[in-house]
């Protein structure tokens, strides 16, 4: 890994570690506190608020019954005459008794009111008292009031039909005249079972609140020490648990992919008594830096020997081409024929071979090869086959019996079972007479005189290399001014595209008559361009080889 890339890798640790584990992990346990204390408070905050409500209205009735038990309901209409008619009956008394009860028992209001029964929606009262440290005033004795709302209303009815043992109504509106309370109301029924009067009660609902507030604080302060202490607790667990060893993990495999260097001590002995997937990661890890060191190394030899490879490959090809005929005009004192040839080796070195020397003054050895494979294999054999299709052209000038010695010699040392296509001419340069023998080989294609290119369908014999005592057939053709003849491998027929078409030889014909008078070298390029347009790209499959003279 390059310097900058281990920069790069180390800042872009950096930066994930700020909302690493440890962070994400707090605000985790952070945030499942907050909603279970969020929970907890309503809950027990709507708990704390019924059951309050209830001991208020509870003790609302016990001083509705107990104010109740000092009246006399059969007497309600007495108690309307004031002191100095009322005779004996003392309205003061009752009244003093009221107000006694109503600071004792801690309540806003005790008050005897008296409804029309005809439509209930008005109420007079017939006592009214206030707690002493109340800020409301009391009504005088007769006052007539409106009903207050429909939920009073129908109290007052079911209280009167007696539907209703007892009724209360909660006003919780900080709006209302005499602030939020909770009135009870509690009929007094004389000894005919009627309904003569309603006590009330109210109790103010203020010191609710003050209580419920001061619940609601003392349940969060609760709440949040217990949050903290256990968010630390939690905290120091997990750190040591979990995250400590998690870091330790992290940090191995952030330096190992920094330096690429195995660890001396295995992690796993850096992590103590564990028996857990961390202890699992860990080992994982181990596992991985002692696989990737070997990895390292193994491609660290494969390179080396792969730069071995490739320099000795290059070092072949560069061979294999001074061994093939690269300068042209190849005979330029001779103006009787011109001839020119290429090859395009599939991989660095090819199983293709070319070659054309004068075996006299009047005679013009040409041929070439090609051997099954490619590659290096195929680079050797072919060199080995060169050299004895050379010597054997040396001594005769049939290309028949240069074919047959060249065999027998071949399939002597041809251990591999390889084999090689040969064509091979001798131009007789002052008649134009040429004789060939092929072997196994491509048909050439030859434009006589005048007329086009045309494939010559040649007699073929067997390989060379594949059975040692055979025979090979030669034939002429006498060459004509201006005439052109092109041999080539299976190299150019059988190129092909991305689909898997291949050229053809009516493509190769086509092309050579597109610019017949051409020369040599032109053909050959013309040649070579319009199989690589064909190709399109696509993978060479095999050597291109292809030699063209013309005979002039």
């Amino acid at each position: 890994m390059s310097k900058p890339d281990k920069e790069n890798l180390t800042t872009r640790s950096r930066n994930e570690v700020r909302f690493g584990i440890v962070f994400k992990s707090m605000a985790g346990i952070a945030l499942m506190l907050v909603i279970f204390s969020v929970v907890i408070c309503a809950i027990s905050y709507n708990v704390f608020t019924e059951a309050l409500m209830d001991q208020y209205i509870a003790d609302a009735y016990w001083a509705a019954n107990t104010a109740s038990m000092m009246l006399v309901p059969d007497m309600i209409e007495q108690y309307k005459i004031p002191d100095e008619q009322s005779g004996t009956l003392n309205r003061y008394n009752v009244y003093s008794i009221l107000k006694e009860t109503c600071d004792s028992m801690g309540m806003e209001f005790i008050y005897v009111i008296q409804p029309d029964t005809t439509d209930f929606n008005s109420v007079t009262f017939i006592f009214s008292t206030a707690n002493s440290s109340s800020k409301y005033g009391e009504f005088e004795p007769g006052y007539v009031r409106p009903t207050t709302n429909e939920q009073y209303r129908n109290a007052y009815i079911g209280l009167y039909d007696h539907t209703l043992v007892n009724a209360y109504v909660i006003m919780d509106d900080p709006a209302n005249p005499t602030g939020p309370h909770v009135t009870v109301m509690v009929p007094l029924i004389d000894r005919d079972g009627a309904t003569t009067a309603i006590m009330c009660v109210q109790a103010q609902l203020d010191v609710l609140d003050q209580i419920r507030s001061r619940y609601l604080q003392q349940e969060i302060l609760v709440l949040s020490i217990l949050a903290i202490t256990i968010m630390v607790t939690q905290g120091l667990f997990l750190h040591y648990v979990l995250l400590k060893p998690v870091k330790k993990v992290t940090a191995e495999a952030s330096r190992f992919a920094r330096e690429n260097v195995v660890r001396r001590e295995k992690l796993t002995d850096s992590i103590f008594n564990r028996h857990d997937e961390i202890n699992l990661l860990a080992h994982s890890i181990d596992h991985m830096e002692a696989q990737i060191g070997e990895y390292i190394r193994n491609i660290t030899a494969i390179t080396a020997e792969r730069e071995r490879i490739d320099t000795e490959l290059r070092l072949a090809a560069r061979i294999q081409a001074d061994a093939l005929i690269s300068t042209f005009p190849a005979f330029p004192e001779r103006n009787e024929f011109d001839l020119y040839a290429s090859m395009t080796p599939a991989k660095e070195v090819g199983g293709d071979y070319y070659n054309f020397f004068l075996t006299d003054n009047d005679h013009l050895c040409l041929f070439i090869a090609d051997v099954s494979g490619k590659g290096i294999p195929a680079s050797l054999f072919m060199m080995s086959t060169k050299g004895i299709i050379d010597s054997c052209a040396m001594k005769s000038h049939s290309p028949a019996e240069i074919l047959a010695k060249a065999n027998r010699r071949i399939c002597a040392k041809n251990q591999e079972g390889m084999f090689v296509t040969v064509w091979l001419g001798i131009l007789e340069i002052s008649s134009g007479k040429l004789t060939a023998a092929s072997a196994g080989h491509e048909f050439p294609v030859v434009k006589n005189g005048k007329d086009s290119f045309k494939v010559l369908e040649d007699p073929h014999g067997p390989v060379l290399g594949f059975m040692d005592d055979v025979t090979f057939e030669e034939y002429t053709i006498d060459l004509e001014h201006g005439s052109r003849f092109f041999i080539y491998t299976d190299g150019v027929p059988e190129a092909s595209d991305r689909e898997k078409n291949m050229f053809g030889m009516d493509r190769l014909t086509e092309v050579l008559n597109r610019e017949p008078e051409a020369s040599p070298e032109k053909i050959l390029a013309n040649v070579k361009e319009a199989v690589e347009e064909f190709a399109d790209g696509a993978e060479q499959f095999d050597d291109l080889t292809m030699l063209c003279i013309e005979y002039k």
